[in-house]
Formats: C-alpha cells, structure tokens, sequence
C-alpha cells in the first residue's frame, strides 16, 4: 500500500483529548488564583492544524458527557474539525499539569490521567464502522497505547478495522516513560501495532525505546550533524526492513540551543533520504506540540501530492514556527508557514 496522495477523504486523528494546566515555576499562580488552561493531546493538536490548513478531518476520543464536554465539542467543532465519532461516556477529563516553557520530557510534565474516559475505553466498545466512515488517513500516536494493556488492545483493534479497509496509517512514536507504568516494556506492545503502519514519525531514540532498532551508543559523545542525519537513515531503513507495510519513516532533531533550540528533520521514502534545512530559534515561547505539528504537516504534505523534500520543507518550517506560538496547536496558516520555509541545506 502506498501513501495517501488524495484528499478525497478525512484523516481521522485517535487519541485522548486533555487539559493542560500551565503554572508558572515561580508559583505567581497562587497569588492571582490564575491558572492557565490549553486545549490539546497530541492527535487533537495534529487535527486542528490541519482543519485550519483546509484538510477534512475527524476527530475521534472519549468525553464525560457533562456541559463542559459540551462546550469542548463546540470549540473543536469550531476550529472545522468533524466531532461526530467522539464517544460518550466515562466520568472524567484527562489532565496533566506542565510548569510554563518547559518539554513533556521534562520533570515538570505531571499525569492526572487514571480513570480518564479514554483510559476506561477497551475492545469492543466503540462502533469501527462509525469511527472509520468516510475516513481515508488514520492518525494515531504512542501516547495511547502507553496509557494501560486495554488501550494497547483497543488501538490494536482499531488498526486492524482500518488496515482491512485500506485505510493509510501514521504513527507518531511519542515516548513518554512515565506513561508505561502497567507492567509491560513498550517493545512488548509497539512493534505489534508499528505493523499496521504506512508512514512512521518520532526520532531515532524513540525509535530504540519503542521498537527496539538500536543507535550508535556513540552518537551523542560525536555530537556533529552529519552522524545523527546519517544515523537517521539507518534506522530508517531498518524500520522500513522491520515493518513491510511502511512506505516513509520521518526523524526529527531538537536541541536545546542557548535558550532557544537547534531543529532539523528527516524523510525517508522510495530509497531516497531528505533531509531539512537547519532552523536556530533563539527565544521558545512553547515548547508543546511542536512535534504534532510536524506530524501534521507530514500528512498534509501526502495529502496535497507534494513531492517527498516539499512535504518535509512545509512540515519543518510548520513544527519551527509552532515554536513561537503559545498553546498546544499551530495557528500558522499555509500561507505563513510556505513563507518560513528555509531552503539551505
């Protein structure tokens, strides 16, 4: 099966919508009883950037079914993104609290998602058919399947409804340690659900913890850009050995950079490696949903039949300027991110 090249029908993002509450680290909060709140997960963030980009997309997770879930729904539906697959039922919201500016890698990144609507979903609940309907692109990351074994086999039946419907398959290998708490190695549980996948996004060390392809040890020690593009290919051609069903692995590189980050990125398809320009950003206003963006930009490069180095362009310069913008999603249009795109490789 090859990469999506139409957009003819809707890519459909899978995954747990949440609160993000945002204190500051020096705890002003307490003072003005202020707590900032974003709207996001990662495969919410993937869907509103591309509605804003003009792609028809469905959203599909798991609410409480309570008037605040309902002026949630009215947001997204807002922002052009297709609710009708979201299930109903479940007591709570998912939560995570992050301290202002800083990663989800960080220490500072705390999970209130036990008990969460989308926690207590399993196989057999949802309805594939609605779900699935109409939907040529399904989008998912590893966050889910981190979450407990009942979401892993949720989202391994999923993906077999979709594969069986000739749907192409993302995956964006978000790896969050502190998320894989219920016993199992995410080796166990990834290259399981990898399978069904057509392109594969995340970075080479994610690509170690997840799925067990192995990176030099010596990488980091070397530390020059041309190990790590290098690098970048090799796993990506192992992936693409490993998983018969993938047709591109995409690699990003962020560097923390004075105060701000050094970002480039990767794309590997038909025996072919590109990579990006480098892109220095001096000052970060968020660090969140950068990588989702990329993800989105990925998808919408497919969907509109751009060229391999073009999709990868308009995802890099797309995850830079998410950089800038504060909020868990982009509110780059097309127009500003085509005119950020650096061409000096």
């Amino acid at each position: 099966m090859d990469i999506a090249t139409s957009n003819t029908g809707a890519v459909l993002t899978f995954g747990e919508l949440l609160l993000r509450i945002c204190p500051d680290a020096d705890g002003d909060w307490l003072k003005s009883n202020q707590l900032p709140v974003h709207v996001g997960g990662a495969e919410l963030n993937v869907a509103t950037a591309l509605a804003l980009w003009g792609i028809e997309t469905k959203y599909f997770t798991a609410l409480p079914d309570n008037g605040l879930v309902s002026t949630l729904i009215n947001y997204m539906a807002n922002l052009g993104i297709n609710t009708s697959a979201i299930f109903k039922g479940g007591n709570r919201l998912g939560l995570f609290y992050l301290t202002k500016g800083a990663d989800m890698k960080h220490d500072a990144v705390i999970y209130d998602r036990a008990g969460s609507a989308f926690a207590e979903l399993s196989p057999g609940i949802i309805d594939c058919n609605k779900v699935l309907q109409g939907v040529t692109w399904f989008h998912f990351s590893a966050i889910c399947p981190a979450l407990s074994q009942q979401t892993a086999d949720l989202c391994e039946e999923v993906l077999k409804a979709a594969s069986q419907r000739n749907i192409t398959i993302s995956i964006d290998l978000n790896y969050r340690a502190r998320l894989w708490q219920y016993g199992k190695h995410p080796q166990e549980i990834m290259p399981k659900l990898a399978k069904y996948c057509n392109l594969i996004m995340g970075n080479v060390w994610a690509a170690e913890s997840l799925l067990g392809i192995a990176v030099d040890a010596n990488i980091h020690s070397i530390g020059k850009k041309e190990n790590y593009l290098k690098e970048a290919a090799n796993v990506s051609e192992k992936i693409m050995a490993q998983y018969p069903k993938c047709r591109a692995v995409a690699n990003t590189f962020r560097f923390d950079h004075q105060q701000g980050i050094k970002y480039y990125t990767t794309l590997y398809q038909d025996g072919e490696f590109h990579n990006s320009a480098e892109y220095v950003a001096e000052q970060v206003t968020d660090k969140v949903g950068s990588g989702d963006c990329f993800m989105a930009g990925l998808i919408y490069g497919y969907c509109e039949q751009m060229q391999p180095q073009d999709t990868l362009d308009f995802a890099t310069a797309a995850a830079f300027e998410k950089l800038s913008i504060p909020g868990d999603a982009t509110k780059s249009t097309v127009a500003q991110i085509t005119k950020a795109i650096k061409h000096d490789r």
